[in-house]
């Protein structure tokens, strides 16, 4: 893997995806994907983007709408507009005022972990 430059795959407003989307690099994500993504860098997903399905990823930024469960390696931001449906596993949950968070939230590497912190601004 080359460490001097990062694969970002754009996904635009009014582009629709029905089924997996997988990267080995960031994805950033403005339309909509009726399916899981699987990443091995970041997610961001945009004010307009849309996901309804599984989101795995290393930093996963939301800034529209999710319908599934999250899997953030190292951190999940929602941001204020952000509206997310689903349980969330990560290490860093940081949530901006104005973001919805309805599920569940599991921090950690394992249950009882003292690691995690959990940010609100």
């Amino acid at each position: 893997m080359n460490g001097d430059s990062e694969d970002i795959t754009i996904i635009s407003n009014g582009v629709k995806v029905e089924g997996k989307v997988s990267s080995n690099g960031s994805i950033r994500l403005d339309g909509t994907i009726q399916g899981d993504i699987s990443c091995q860098g970041n997610v961001t997903i945009g004010d307009q983007g849309e996901v309804f399905g599984k989101v795995d990823g290393q930093i996963i930024t939301i800034g529209g709408k999710v319908e599934g469960m999250i899997n953030a390696k190292e951190k999940l931001i929602l941001e204020s507009k952000a509206d997310l449906k689903g349980d969330v596993f990560t290490k860093i949950l940081v949530v901006e005022a104005g973001a919805r968070f309805d599920g569940k939230s599991n921090m950690g590497q394992s249950k009882g972990s003292s690691e995690s912190t959990l940010t609100t601004s």
